[in-house]
């Protein structure tokens, strides 16, 4: 399977109950959507979980396995329901191929937006590969441990109007209404969240994406957690389009807090 893998996809396999997904950290924009289609390649990319891949670069020193797209969530959401139904009813959201920012801005040029068949390719390209790596690595996983966690990675902007009201708590748990994991990991995770100066909620504006509805499904062994970061619990945020650098150092502290939240989850699995 490796050696088929597409070079935009990364997987790192690890042994221990726990895989971490990572859909919205890539920054590629093909060709193909890029060349003039795109209002700006800057504004295509405003709403990556910046950074998200270094702050959980610890767990590959825990055994733990990640699956990881490096294509640009403008591209193709992997996060989304792949037959476009929104997850959120009647709340604003963006689509399976975004036509738009988190801030209803408009992503392609007057009628450059791709069509059903386009995003049936797209579909087909990258939303197939990336959940196939996903499932393969359960599978591998359950095949080793009773019980296993995929835990879906996510950040966004603490502020955001058009989706959220106020300032957004620095960790937002989703388990989908605690469908998707047990009472008690899901308490194991709150837990392992409650540090001052930080803010934290369990099922508030993020209940949990696709993945996590999809996969989670305790009763089988496998369940699943969205964990939404405000992006100033461990960067500094601007208003700019481009992020600041990564700073190591300033996102130290809640390196440490998801450091602990991960070694609790795999006791969980454990015992």
């Amino acid at each position: 399977m490796t050696s088929n893998r597409p070079d935009w996809l990364q997987v790192h396999q690890g042994n221990a109950p726990l895989l971490i997904s990572l859909p919205h950290t890539g920054t590629i924009l093909p060709p193909e959507i890029d060349d003039g289609r795109l209002v700006s390649s800057p504004r295509a990319l405003r709403d990556t979980d910046w950074y998200i891949d270094k702050l959980y670069e610890f767990a590959r020193a825990m055994g733990i396995t990640s699956v990881r797209s490096t294509i640009s969530r403008t591209v193709i959401d992997l996060n989304r329901d792949p037959s476009g139904v929104s997850l959120y009813p009647g709340q604003a959201t963006t689509g399976l191929c975004p036509t738009e920012t988190f801030d209803g801005e408009q992503l392609y040029c007057e009628g450059r937006a791709p069509d059903e068949a386009e995003i049936a390719d797209r579909r087909e390209r990258w939303f197939m590969p990336y959940h196939q790596a996903l499932e393969a690595e359960i599978a591998r996983l359950r095949l080793m441990h009773r019980k296993i966690v995929v835990y879906d990675c996510h950040s966004i902007r603490s502020i955001v109007p058009r989706l959220f009201a106020g300032v957004l708590p620095h960790f937002n748990i989703g388990t989908n209404d605690g469908q998707a994991c047990s009472p008690e990991l899901q308490e194991i995770v709150a837990r392992a969240c409650k540090h001052k100066p930080y803010s934290s909620v369990t099922n508030g504006r993020f209940k949990g994406g696709w993945i996590t509805r999809h996969y989670g499904a305790p009763f089988l062994g496998v369940e699943a957690v969205q964990m939404e970061l405000a992006c100033r619990g461990y960067m500094r945020e601007t208003a700019s389009d481009e992020p600041e650098p990564y700073d190591p150092e300033f996102a130290e502290p809640m390196i440490g807090i998801l450091k602990s939240l991960f070694e609790a989850i795999i006791q969980y699995c454990q015992t």
